[in-house]
């Protein structure tokens, strides 16, 4: 089988597309990059989501945790806490085997114990509680001028939020928030080795990974593939946040622009 082949038979193996049967012996360099590449569609599904869903519920969990009113702080402090204080290897577990027992109680919660949804929950709730405390603190360090200054023209409640305290929060947070953003898509790697089970060998990329090392005995060459994919999809967030945080400073002279900086966490 030529490599245009390979890739018209596996491209979209990780959907459901193409050949129903793995390769099974001689695989070859086109076959890893191919099938590794289209377990990405998945870790790439999973982080877009995940994030796009999470900044939003990041920001009221923020709001209520700074709230005066302990009806809105509690529940929000105690949300960040549980899912920034417990591994996210075991929420996964734990979610898996939790939506396991809520099947038997209607059809219409079957869908959770699947990994396209029960698992990108998971995802949405981790990222919700880690970008929320960076929300949180960017928005205990709003400087007082700034509010002074809103307050100075008659600005208050939604109003001063929407048009002072928000745009300084995003600025003050995003280098942060983009870290978070990063380390979230490398996350997604757990999914399929946490608890939920890849259906019809439709997994990620380390799944792929996973199988040519196991079949070959030879980690170094699935692995390292695996990691390239990684590093040239960490390049392409950088890219699109860096031009957010391009946007959210433009009113700053450039000297005191906030420069975007790499930050991994080695341990969650």
């Amino acid at each position: 089988m030529s490599c245009l082949e390979t890739i018209q038979a596996y491209a979209f193996r990780s959907l459901g597309y193409g050949e129903r049967l793995l390769p099974r012996s001689d695989f070859t360099l086109c076959e890893h990059f191919t099938l590794i590449g289209s377990g990405m569609i998945w870790n790439i599904y999973f982080g877009t989501l995940a994030v796009i869903s999470g900044f939003f519920f990041a920001n009221l969990l923020a709001v209520a945790k700074n709230s005066s009113s302990a009806m809105w702080r509690k529940p929000a402090e105690w949300f960040i806490f549980v899912f920034r204080g417990s591994p996210l290897f075991i929420q996964f577990f734990f979610a898996y085997f939790l939506f396991l027992e809520l099947k038997g109680f209607s059809p219409i919660l079957d869908a959770f114990s699947s990994a396209w949804l029960g698992a990108l929950v998971v995802l949405f709730f981790n990222t919700s509680a880690y970008s929320a405390e960076i929300f949180y603190g960017a928005l205990r360090s709003i400087p007082k001028g700034d509010i002074e200054a809103a307050d100075a023209y008659g600005l208050s409640g939604w109003h001063r939020f929407r048009r002072i305290m928000w745009p300084t929060m995003m600025r003050l947070a995003w280098p942060s928030y983009t870290n978070e953003a990063i380390f979230l898509f490398h996350a997604t790697t757990l999914v399929f080795f946490s608890g939920f089970p890849a259906w019809r060998q439709q997994g990620d990329a380390l799944y792929y990974a996973n199988y040519f090392a196991d079949k070959t005995f030879n980690p170094f060459v699935p692995y390292p593939i695996l990691a390239l994919y990684f590093i040239m999809l960490t390049l392409l967030i950088i890219g699109l946040f860096g031009l957010v945080n391009k946007r959210l400073n433009r009113h700053i002279p450039q000297e005191r622009r906030t420069k975007m900086r790499l930050r991994p966490n080695l341990i969650r």
